[in-house]
Formats: structure tokens, sequence, C-alpha cells
């Protein structure tokens, strides 16, 4: 019985022996591993959700030249091949100044119009270190509609003020929301306010390797019996597309109600109703240069 008892107080000090050795190796291991911060990337493939802004940004010294192209209504009829016959078409630059800032400018045939715009990256949805739930990119723009030669510089220009609240729930979705500031200098009737806010929903979920369905809408913050300078009742802005990868290029195909391809115009102008027929098809196309030096002595 001794010699018994001698052998399990012996597995006992082993076995004790043996879970403090693992505890002090565990602990230590845990020392030694750096903890880390895993940024999110990719919420969205581009700039553009469709007609709006996406959280993303150009990377620094690429730039994106931009095609956006609308056709007219479906419901113009078999005469105008619905829709194909007539297009509005918008021709943008956008470069990265850094990682997390960009600027851009266009120029779109719709009231020929040039925008400019400034975009930053506010904060970053993360994991790890840091637990960062969404992430937030700040916009301000500015647009002159010149189609009108009798009125002022100041009449032609309009502002708006974006913060793009995004967050990616796995590969496969990624959700935004968007407040959005318009301020018009001059409106097109005594009945609409120059200062119009609005809140825009946007999404995207991948269907497969290289395409996803994306959608948007802006709910704008006004009487909605109001009408334009033409009779018409403004509506809501929405557009529902595909984006495609294709290598350095992603094109997208959407349906819309808005023929205009700035916020001021899509968010604070569009008259088109999905109800009756007032959409459009058209296409976004992205390219992107590279002017890293660094990059290209690498690829080298």
């Amino acid at each position: 019985m001794k010699v018994v008892a001698k052998i399990a107080l012996l597995w006992l000090v082993i076995g004790m022996v043996k879970a403090n050795a693992q505890d002090d190796l565990t602990k230590l291991l845990e020392q030694e591993t750096p903890k880390t911060t895993d940024y999110t990337s990719a919420t969205f493939k581009g700039t553009r959700i469709i007609n709006g802004h996406s959280v993303e940004t150009v990377k620094k010294n690429h730039l994106d030249f931009l095609i956006h192209h609308r056709f007219d209504r479906l419901n113009s009829g078999a005469y105008n091949l619905f829709g194909l016959d007539y297009s509005t078409v918008r021709l943008g630059f956008e470069y990265g100044l850094t990682d997390n800032i960009m600027i851009g400018v266009g120029r779109s045939s719709v009231q020929k119009t040039f925008d400019f715009f400034g975009k930053a990256k506010l904060l970053r949805q993360a994991s790890g270190t840091k637990n960062i739930p969404v992430s937030i990119t700040g916009l301000v723009s500015a647009v002159i509609e010149t189609q009108d030669k009798t009125l002022s510089t100041q009449d032609k220009t309009s502002y708006c003020t974006q913060l793009l609240i995004a967050r990616k729930f796995n590969d496969k979705l990624s959700l935004q929301l968007n407040p959005t500031l318009l301020y018009r200098n001059r409106v097109a009737t005594a009945a609409q306010e120059r200062a119009l806010f609005a809140l825009g929903f946007g999404g995207r979920m991948k269907v497969s390797k290289r395409v996803s369905l994306n959608a948007e809408y802006y709910w704008a913050f006004r009487d909605q019996d109001i009408i334009n300078d033409l009779g018409d009742k403004y509506n809501n802005s929405l557009a529902i597309g595909f984006d495609i990868e294709t290598g350095g290029h992603v094109f997208q195909l959407h349906f819309t109600n808005s023929s205009g391809m700035v916020e001021k115009q899509f968010i604070g102008d569009t008259a088109g109703s999905w109800g009756k027929g007032d959409i459009r098809y058209g296409f976004n196309v992205s390219r992107t240069f590279s002017f890293d030096k660094r990059a290209k002595k690498m690829m080298k």
C-alpha cells in the first residue's frame, strides 16, 4: 500500500508541475504574440455604389477615369428604341492624394454641369486590438450648371455635404447610410427650399466571385407635392444594378429613375417615376491608372 501511495503521489506532483509549465508557456506565448488591428478593405468595389459615392477612396498616386452613361426613359417608346436613341454622359477624373484622401472633377451633359469634390476617410472599420464597427467617409462637393447663360455664376452653383457610414458584415454583404445636405443658391420654384436634407441607403450583395447586386435609395425630406418648373412632381432617386469586375475595370449596369449623375441633380431634381415607367438604363465604367513609382520599381 505504501508503494501504491508513493506512486500516486509522484504522478500527482508530475501532473501539477506539467500543468504549471503549460500555463507559463501559454502566458509567455500570449506576451510574445503581438496584438494587431485588422482593417476592413473593399467594403465596396469602387468609389460609387451606383449614382452616389461609397466610403471607398482612390489609392495614393492612383487616378480613376470614370464614364457614367444614362439612356432616356424606357417608356419613351419603340420609335426611340425604348430610350436608347438619347443619352446623357458624365466624364470624371479622381485622384488619390493619400490612401485616405482623394479629389475629383467631372463634367456631365445634364445642364452642362461641372462638378468638383473632396473626399476623406474619417474612420475605418476594424477588428482586433481596435474594434471599430463601421467605416465613415466625409464628402464635400460643388457643382456649376452652365447651360443657362442668363444666370450669374453664383446662381448656377450648388453645394453638397455628405457623411458616408458603411459596414461590411461579411465577404458578401455591405450596407451604407448617407446623411446628406444640399444647398442650392437658386431653386426652380418659390415653393422649394434652398437647403434640402436627404438620407440615402445603399448596399452591395456579392453573388459570385466577380459579380455583385447593388442598390441605393435617397429619401429627400421635402413636401412630396412640390413640382418643378416643368410641372412635374419630384420623386426620390432609386437605382438597382450589378457590379462586374474585369481586371483593372469595374463595370456597372443598372436601372434608375434619375438622369442626373451628381448629388444636386439625382437627389434634388429627380422627377422620374418607377411606377410610370420613367426608368433609365445606364452603366458606369471606371479604369484605374497607377502613378506610384515605388510600386513600379518593385514590379521590375
